[in-house]
């Protein structure tokens, strides 16, 4: 059978941010992916220019109608990202709660993409519609700590601090729940970003278990869009894979955002030239060049079981 993902992000002309970064990916890993164009840009924002049209909630209810009239709403995932629209969001969990009707086996990914570094990047008005009605519809969460922190009300100034929120985030809902990004010291040193992660996962008898692990990300002196969206959809195919093992799951999908991004990297500096730093337009993912990285990625990144 077909495995069926509906996602509900971004879309750029020119490069890779949003839909974009988890379409290609996704169906070169099999999976039939059906896109919602939240926004439609000529490129992501942090270049000079761009231009370009936001979906509103009334239109975004208009295409949904459109495949709910076709009888064609079977989906095996739904997969979110940026949207800075209350009214939209809103919708968005509307259609989530009539699609789990339809498939109730339905898995929700959910990247509740609000700030990052102490800062909010969409509207307040958004906080209290992910933690009241999005996350608990969600079954895999992708905070970074800042959102984690926005979501939970608690700072995370260690590791124990990153475990109960992730658990207060289960609590609210989602199975599982990864941080992403935090501003954890590494033990390997400053040239390390630290990310957890944190699944439940139900016995044959009733019983639950909880399997956390700790990963140690090789940081790199660039700035790379769309990568947070790469990863969302890269742990939807890994955890489909390997719906009960969390590490298993993680490390593949850091391991392909690792080889991705080094190959970026390296095109970015060999275009700029010595001694310039890369513009937007050169860190563009290099996304169909590591087809064979995303298909079959050597591990490269190693997570810890807490």
């Amino acid at each position: 059978m077909d495995c069926r993902v509906l996602s509900v992000q971004s879309h750029v002309v020119r490069g890779y941010v949003g839909n974009k970064s988890a379409i290609f990916p996704l169906q070169v890993l099999g999976f039939e992916v059906d896109s919602i164009n939240s926004v439609q840009f000529s490129n992501h924002t942090g270049y000079a220019h761009w231009k370009g049209q936001v979906l509103t909630a009334e239109e975004l209810n208009v295409l949904y109608e459109g495949i709910k009239l076709n009888n064609v709403t079977h989906y095996d995932y739904i997969l979110t990202g940026y949207s800075r629209d209350r009214s939209f969001l809103e919708m968005v969990v509307d259609i989530i709660q009539e699609l789990k009707k339809t498939n109730p086996s339905l898995v929700y990914v959910c990247d509740p993409v609000m700030g990052d570094q102490g800062a909010m990047y969409v509207p307040e008005d958004l906080v209290p519609v992910y933690r009241e009605k999005v996350v608990p519809l969600a079954h895999i969460l992708t905070p970074n700590q800042f959102e984690a922190e926005v979501l939970t009300g608690k700072k995370i100034k260690t590791k124990e601090d990153a475990i109960k929120v992730m658990d207060l985030l289960h609590d609210m809902g989602p199975d599982t729940v990864v941080l992403t990004s935090t501003e954890l010291p590494s033990e390997h040193g400053d040239d390390f970003l630290v990310a957890l992660g944190s699944q439940k996962i139900m016995q044959p008898d009733g019983t639950i278990i909880s399997q956390k692990i700790c990963m140690d990300i090789p940081k790199v002196d660039a700035v790379f869009v769309g990568t947070g969206d790469l990863f969302a959809a890269m742990l939807l195919a890994w955890t489909h894979n390997h719906p009960k093992d969390l590490k298993t799951a993680c490390e593949k999908t850091l391991s392909v955002m690792h080889h991705v991004i080094k190959r970026t990297f390296t095109y970015a500096n060999e275009m700029s030239g010595p001694g310039k730093r890369p513009n937007p337009a050169q860190l563009e993912l290099r996304m169909v060049q590591s087809k064979a990285d995303i298909e079959n990625p050597a591990i490269v990144v190693e997570a810890n079981v807490l």
